[in-house]
């Protein structure tokens, strides 16, 4: 249950947004270029950081939605799980181990990144434009982790999540809400 009693029981950040198009309207664009812009890193890749980013952070709301929404554009969920759990034993690809290792440590404590965790990126063959859309998604997914658990949301079922997760990867972040596709 929200801690807003004006929320409904199954609130999600769509209900935020959409009371607040103000500010929201331009984050749902700038998260449809971080996530499904021009990068190095595909979607599944993006989605998957965002996954590993909410699980170290033990967002469960987002977590739910962001496993799901990797899962969809053909990431393994359970890999992902288990990078939360383990990142160096975790069976992930091994060039992506490095970009996560970044995330983690921004998502955790973010004073210790230094020049050696970007240079393990790029070891790992990144560029900076890689390297920076890593650091973009786990902002954003630090930022919405302090939205959801701030208004108290209880993560929805796995089932609501796929569906969820389908309908973001068909339509986007931005078209995902129908007030802001009205907006366009």
């Amino acid at each position: 249950m929200p801690f807003f009693k004006s929320l409904p029981e199954d609130a999600g950040p769509g209900n935020v947004f959409e009371a607040y198009p103000e500010i929201y309207l331009p984050w749902a664009d700038a998260s449809q270029a971080m996530m499904r812009g021009p990068s190095p890193l595909t979607p599944g890749e993006r989605e998957a950081i965002a996954a590993f980013v909410v699980g170290t952070a033990n967002c469960r709301y987002a977590w739910v939605a962001h496993r799901a929404a990797a899962v969809a554009w053909g990431m393994d969920g359970d890999a992902i799980e288990k990078a939360v759990e383990d990142l160096e034993s975790a069976p992930v690809d091994e060039r992506l181990k490095p970009l996560l290792a970044y995330a983690r440590k921004l998502t955790l404590t973010p004073a210790e990144i230094r020049q050696e965790d970007a240079d393990a990126a790029f070891a790992a063959g990144w560029d900076e434009k890689a390297l920076h859309d890593a650091i973009a998604v786990t902002a954003r997914m630090n930022f919405m982790c302090r939205l959801v658990q701030g208004y108290g949301f209880a993560p929805m079922s796995p089932e609501k999540a796929r569906h969820n997760a389908e309908s973001r990867k068909k339509l986007g972040y931005r078209n995902l809400y129908p007030k802001f596709a009205e907006e366009e």
